[in-house]
């Protein structure tokens, strides 16, 4: 027996009332398309969007690039009927957004970019495909716990570390879309499903399922036989690794210079007290002096971020600006 919201319930009962409940919040926020990586998140809102209606399916990778997001995405649209469109795109397609990009998210952190981007060119396809509307699977994995550093956690810690993830968690995907005339409905993120996740006890977010350990685990259990094996038990992939833009490190370090890259490494650490780690976050960094400015402190409460000057939200353990975990281990 689990506890969700102090009532003893049984599995099949929990997983009966998250499949309710995000299916009243996937009609609230139906949409002319869907972003569909092929991952769980968005896989399981296509499905229960489809019973619907047939949403437009979208999905961007870099061209060139292994990009795994594409195949997955194909056999969910497939199953589903959809109508999908796969777009790849190349380096001047990437510049144009990288802009964009920094500008709606103001940071450099490498991270946020790459995996932003990739969305960004998903959402601008769909307008030009004449969709206004547009679901994504934002707040699944900060809800259920799918990402790999909560594997491992005790229950105590675990709790402690979603609250806090909670606390601060924010998506851009509202804003991007905001930015190109569009809307972006973020079902899992509605309050009332929200807060039934909320709800849920972290050990039925985290668990082992045929030795291997898996975060969202009663999700999985909750759509099992409605989404092919394949995509139910798919590890959690990131947009960077999904889309190929976890090449964009080396890309990057192959066409700025070891020289550039030192002196500018050294002028932006005197002139504006801004530590560039890599080659991809000095481009970043200066798309976002131009963009945004140089950064500074924004809140007195909090600290400062040692790498870029910047205000840290309390509670915060990275500096949501330039990427910087601020464990002491890992400043300079």
């Amino acid at each position: 027996m689990t506890v969700v919201g102090g009532m003893n319930k049984n599995l099949s009962d929990i997983c009966d009332r998250l499949v309710k409940a995000l299916d009243e919040s996937v009609e609230k926020n139906l949409a002319e398309g869907i972003l569909l990586s092929g991952g769980l998140d968005t896989s399981i809102l296509a499905y229960l969007a489809s019973k619907r209606m047939k949403p437009r399916a979208f999905t961007a990778a870099l061209l060139n690039t292994p990009a795994p997001d594409v195949k997955y995405a194909k056999l969910v649209a497939k199953q589903l009927g959809l109508r999908h469109l796969v777009h790849r795109f190349n380096e001047d397609e990437l510049y144009g957004a990288i802009g964009a990009v920094v500008k709606a998210v103001e940071s450099f952190d490498p991270m946020e970019i790459r995996n932003n981007v990739t969305i960004y060119i998903g959402l601008k396809k769909a307008k030009e495909n004449g969709v206004s509307t547009v679901m994504t699977g934002d707040g699944c994995d900060e809800l259920f716990a799918g990402y790999s550093y909560f594997f491992g956690l005790g229950k105590e810690r675990l709790n402690l570390e979603l609250h806090k993830i909670w606390e601060i968690m924010r998506f851009f995907s509202v804003h991007m879309a905001k930015a190109l005339g569009m809307e972006a409905k973020l079902p899992y993120l509605d309050p009332e499903f929200k807060r039934l996740a909320m709800e849920v006890s972290p050990n039925l977010k985290v668990r082992s399922e045929n030795e291997q350990m898996f975060g969202k685990w009663i999700l999985r259990k909750a759509f099992e036989g409605l989404l092919p094996e394949e995509i139910l038990w798919r590890a959690k992939t990131p947009v960077d690794s999904g889309s190929g833009t976890i090449m964009l490190p080396k890309f990057f370090n192959s066409i700025i210079p070891d020289v550039e890259f030192r002196e500018k490494r050294s002028k932006y650490i005197k002139e504006d007290k801004v530590v560039i780690r890599d080659k991809e976050q000095l481009f970043y960094y200066e798309v976002y002096r131009s963009a945004v400015g140089v950064p500074h402190p924004t809140d007195s409460r909090g600290d400062l971020c040692p790498w870029c000057n910047s205000s840290v939200p309390v509670k915060s353990s990275y500096c949501r600006i330039c990427g910087a975990s601020l464990r002491s281990e890992w400043w300079f």
